[in-house]
């Protein structure tokens, strides 16, 4: 979520001592907050706009190595981009921090070429907005970016107000490469969808 008023109170305090601490460079205070809510490890302070997450500041810092190691351990991801559209790695090499270009750098895979990629990142958002895209623009969601799952096998994307969202998967095979996306609202019985997308085809299938 990008708007800070969407966030519980409990969320707001917790990100925001993990965005200062990133800004102070504080790493040990980074590891403190994570341990108690790992689940923040990809996400930016409530309401900001440079979505900065924890490994974005670690970058920026010039991080020990082996902190950076530890999120990326604890499901930190490197193909995450900030608002710029920068990654970890980008930051780092700007930043002249050269010891973490090599933990940094994301993982590339001959079977899902980017250009592939790209087009069936912008098909599944036509996918999302056609169901639930009110909701998308109401709360000013950050569409989810598919090279993330070239490090998760499997990544959630929920849409408050739906109450479900999308659980979506990459099945690499190259140009053939497809993603299966499985939505649904928790509160209505047989609302599940299942949407399969490839760069020049989507198809929703009958559940």
């Amino acid at each position: 979520m990008t708007r800070r008023d969407d966030w519980s109170d409990w969320a707001r305090e917790a990100g925001d001592r993990l965005a200062d601490a990133g800004r102070a460079y504080d790493w040990v205070a980074m590891l403190k907050v994570l341990h108690r809510h790992d689940e923040f490890v990809n996400f930016w302070r409530p309401g900001g706009t440079a979505w900065y997450a924890p490994l974005h500041h670690a970058a920026y810092g010039g991080a020990p190595v082996e902190f950076a190691e530890r999120l990326i351990r604890g499901g930190a991801w490197r193909g995450l981009r900030t608002a710029t559209g920068a990654r970890p790695v980008d930051i780092a090499l700007g930043r002249g921090h050269w010891h973490l270009l090599k933990v940094l750098e994301p993982p590339r895979r001959d079977d899902v070429p980017e250009t592939v990629l790209a087009a069936i990142q912008e098909r599944f958002h036509e996918v999302i907005l056609g169901r639930a895209g009110s909701l998308v623009r109401d709360q000013e969601l950050r569409l989810p970016e598919l090279e993330v799952l070239l490090e998760s096998e499997k990544v959630w994307f929920p849409v408050p107000g739906m109450y479900g969202g999308f659980s979506f998967r990459l099945e690499p095979a190259g140009a053939d490469t497809r993603l299966v996306s499985d939505s649904w609202c928790r509160i209505v019985g047989g609302s599940e969808q299942r949407h399969v997308v490839t760069a020049t085809l989507t198809e929703q299938i009958e559940r």
